[in-house]
């Protein structure tokens, strides 16, 4: 069997590494350089609180796959399993947080609640408003710059070609895909183009809703470490995030509408949505008021409009792929999402449920 991968983002380089130690000839092809595309962007966020409840048994799996990637990869992606504390502000936020909680109990999830009092003793200076929070202890966070680069790698020693900086100029049926650094040829091909996923489904006479945007983000400057879990909202709205790495450095998001592509089909960070974003990254910790912003960034990335991903089969095409769309949610998946694919493309079934997020809902 011949597999050829496009797109070498997390979801890509993943699903070749995964494939490449099945046995499989995998060839993995990205228009840029590998990880530079939404994955570098992203917040690096492993959460499973607040999923689609159908969408834990991809992200339990992923979650053991991230607690191994450092032996399976032979290189140390900084994966921290800190816990990810969600905190609550308000009596909505709470019963969002209570009805989640008790939905996703049977799904695997068991989620702490912590009241004012924990919150204070286990994690002093977070949240100090907070009426109450939950705590997910196997969580954590990991570099985004660093995960595709590791996954490419490995498969390239477990016996994939990784071409990068290559153009696909047609795809024909076969497959044979033509691009600015040669022709390859597969039995199978797997659509993990990103946001790009959905013009390449529409070759194949898929249609998918995709919106193209981007989060904003931000980093301060490196400041004591004293912030070891990662931080979010239950929220209705626009909850803001932020972690702090090793280094000192504090990576924040959330707050603010996403930000729209421009002619140059990248989204942009817009400083002045800044003051909004930082005070609500001040009310998680208000030890942050007096930090200095040295970089702000966004990157494009695709929303299906349901929400959800698309993973699976093609619906017309035997041998077609897909595996995109993951709207701003797909960090924490990737591993997970690379070795189900691994497995479907393989064997023809995956022991992980992906009914929901078939190509085939949007045919209606």
């Amino acid at each position: 069997m011949s597999v050829i991968v496009l797109g070498g983002g997390l979801m890509g380089s993943a699903t070749a590494f995964f494939l490449a130690r099945r046995g499989v000839a995998v060839t993995l092809i990205d228009q840029g350089r590998i990880g530079a595309g939404a994955t570098v962007a992203s917040f690096g966020n492993i959460r499973r609180s607040g999923r689609y409840l159908p969408q834990l048994p991809l992200a339990h799996r992923s979650l053991a796959l991230w607690h191994r990637l450092h032996a399976l990869l032979g290189r140390d992606v900084e994966f921290r399993a800190t816990g990810h504390l969600r905190l609550i502000f308000d009596t909505e936020g709470l019963a969002l947080m209570r009805r989640f909680a008790a939905a996703a109990r049977p799904w695997g999830l068991e989620l702490e609640e912590l009241g004012p009092n924990e919150i204070r003793q286990r994690f002093p200076g977070l949240g100090p408003d907070a009426i109450a929070a939950s705590f997910s202890p196997q969580d954590g966070s990991a570099n985004p710059r660093l995960i595709a680069p590791a996954f490419a790698e490995a498969a390239a020693r477990a016996g994939a070609q990784v071409v990068d900086q290559a153009q696909v100029l047609k795809i024909a049926p076969g497959f044979t895909v033509e691009t600015s650094r040669g022709t390859f040829h597969a039995e199978r091909l797997v659509n993990c183009a990103g946001h790009h996923g959905a013009a390449l489904a529409a070759r194949f006479g898929e249609a998918v809703p995709l919106d193209v945007c981007g989060p904003q983000m931000g980093v301060t400057e490196p400041l004591p470490h004293r912030i070891l879990p990662v931080v979010g909202v239950w929220s209705a709205d626009h909850g803001a995030y932020l972690r702090q790495v090793e280094r000192g450095n504090v990576v924040f998001g959330g707050a603010v509408d996403r930000v729209a592509v421009g002619a140059d089909g990248r989204a942009h960070a817009d400083p002045a949505r800044l003051p909004q974003q930082l005070r609500a990254v001040v009310r998680l910790v208000p030890a942050l008021r007096h930090m200095a912003v040295i970089r702000q960034w966004s990157g494009a990335e695709g929303y299906v409009r349901d929400g959800l991903p698309v993973m699976g089969p093609s619906a017309t095409t035997p041998g077609l792929f897909h595996a995109f769309g993951f709207c701003g949610h797909g960090f924490q998946l990737g591993p997970g999402v690379g070795d189900a694919m691994a497995e479907l493309v393989a064997t023809g079934a995956c022991e992980t449920p992906l009914e929901d997020f078939r190509i085939g809902r949007f045919a209606a």
